[in-house]
């Protein structure tokens, strides 16, 4: 059995239905923690349909979220499900400026890792935390059934 992330009449995702069920929880998670709804809309009869206005805004902020966090569990719990949304907002047309999100922030980090050890380079180096998710996307994108 598999379930449809549609736009329109484009089937943007087409998993099965235990993929399905934990991206749509970990969407859930991610509207709570932005206080945003993600435009990926409830699942009636195996299908979804999506609103790619309210996924553009949505994407964005998990973006600028996760590039203003050096917490490297936060970021392990997140990336894979940052990179899922990414594949779904370029499947829907949806075009990101990495430049500006990648620019150092004006906001303070968030959430920055309070043990010494290794630093992921999303907090630290503008360019390089945007490279690691969009290699993550493309990987999971080849995954990702129409």
């Amino acid at each position: 059995m598999s379930q449809y992330f549609d736009l329109g009449d484009e089937t943007l995702w087409n998993p099965s239905n235990g993929a399905s069920r934990l991206f749509r929880r970990h969407v859930a998670v991610f509207e709570a923690e932005l206080e945003l709804p993600s435009g990926i809309g409830p699942m009636e009869n195996d299908e979804c349909q999506i609103d790619p206005v309210a996924l553009e805004a949505f994407v964005n902020a998990l973006l600028a979220q996760h590039r203003r966090t050096g917490h490297a569990i936060i970021l392990a719990l997140s990336e894979g499900f940052t990179a899922t949304v990414l594949v779904l907002a370029e499947r829907a047309g949806i075009r990101l400026n990495w430049a500006r999100i990648g620019a150092a922030s004006a906001a303070p980090f968030e959430d920055v890792q309070a043990s010494a050890g290794t630093r992921w380079p999303h907090a630290s180096d503008g360019g390089a935390w945007g490279a690691g998710l969009r290699e993550k996307a493309r990987e999971l994108g080849g995954r990702m059934p129409r």
